[in-house]
């Protein structure tokens, strides 16, 4: 997982700017490999958000509570959140500052748009570049997919939450909403995070991902 948030979209204040649709795969022997294979990749973003939570190198956690960090809670992992969608490229929109938590802005592009099926509705999402981020060889293919759902406020982060993607190949993309992470001002209001625009709201709720953080809760 890139961690963007942990580089460019959640970085210190101070520092300035920065930081169950499930598949139906022929079955061989028993076995739906891109299940297997989702569900592996879903433990191990897991494994890699709490390694870099315990971490004082990277974690956002403030000492008191990361000496007694135990692990982020999570919603059981579903591959009903795991979508493909058709991917719209928006190759004539323009750059935009996208607000964040403080002062700073986030310069953006929508660079395409994601049309999916979820829980028998249709959505789309706006899926964005970062105009600074693209001129860095190691993010060059970086998109960021910010959105609000209907369990903001009760099981999730009020304001929502990121997803880390990269840029597909062809028109469609895999989005797996168990892979969902929240900003790092939840966990230290010394951060700076983008503001979820308001078309990223999705009207259903998406039990998946990472769930709100409680201190001293698992």
């Amino acid at each position: 997982m890139k961690r963007i948030v942990l580089i460019v979209f959640t970085l210190f204040v101070g520092f300035g700017c920065q930081q169950k649709k499930k598949y139906h795969d022929e079955i061989k022997n028993g076995i739906v490999p891109i299940q297997l294979d989702s569900l592996q990749g879903i433990l191990e973003f897991r494994s890699k958000l709490n390694e870099g939570f315990r971490n004082p190198e990277t974690s956002p956690l403030p000492d008191r509570h990361r000496n007694d960090f135990e692990g982020l809670n999570f919603f059981e992992p579903d591959l009903s959140y795991v979508v493909k969608a058709k991917f719209e490229l928006t190759p004539e929109a323009l750059p935009f500052l996208m607000p964040t938590t403080t002062d700073r802005r986030s310069e953006e592009v929508v660079f395409g748009i994601a049309h999916f099926k979820l829980n028998g509705v249709s959505h789309q999402l706006e899926i964005y570049q970062n105009k600074e981020l693209m001129l860095k060889e190691e993010y060059r293919d970086y998109l960021f997919l910010p959105f609000t759902d209907k369990t903001n406020g009760e099981e999730t982060y009020t304001g929502g939450r990121y997803l880390d993607l990269s840029i597909p190949k062809g028109d469609s993309i895999i989005i797996d909403f168990n892979k969902a992470y929240n900003p790092y001002c939840v966990y230290n209001k010394k951060y700076s995070c983008p503001i979820v625009p308001s078309v990223n709201a999705l009207d259903t709720k998406i039990l998946a991902g990472v769930k709100d953080f409680k201190v001293g809760k698992k």
